[in-house]
């Protein structure tokens, strides 16, 4: 299988996790930015074709996240990624958007 297919699985097992839509041709377009979209969110997606111990995160990924978030007028926005094909995915947040998640969370639960 190749890169996009592996890709593609993944961003389809997201949209669906969060209620969103995969992005077509996603970064193709001056209009179709990241992954997948929801009302709030802008994700987008990295995986690897074979299992890893070890996965970078880059900042110039991040930085592009935020962009196109702004652009697509989206109050937050996450970086997926998985160690091995059809893994956990994990979501980088920045500090922000991490604090109102867990404000959030400890609102559920008191």
């Amino acid at each position: 299988m190749n890169t996009r297919k592996f890709s593609s699985k993944q961003e389809q097992y997201i949209a669906e996790l969060l209620g969103g839509r995969q992005q077509s041709n996603s970064g193709a377009t001056a209009y179709n930015k990241g992954d997948v979209i929801t009302d709030d969110w802008l994700i987008e997606c990295k995986t690897t074709t074979k299992p890893k111990s070890s996965f970078s995160i880059k900042k110039e990924w991040i930085d592009k996240n935020f962009i196109e978030r702004v652009e697509m007028l989206k109050p937050y926005s996450a970086i997926a990624f998985q160690f091995e094909p059809n893994g956990t995915n994990y979501f980088v947040v920045d500090e922000e958007t991490f604090k109102k998640i867990y404000q959030n969370f400890l609102n559920l639960v008191s």
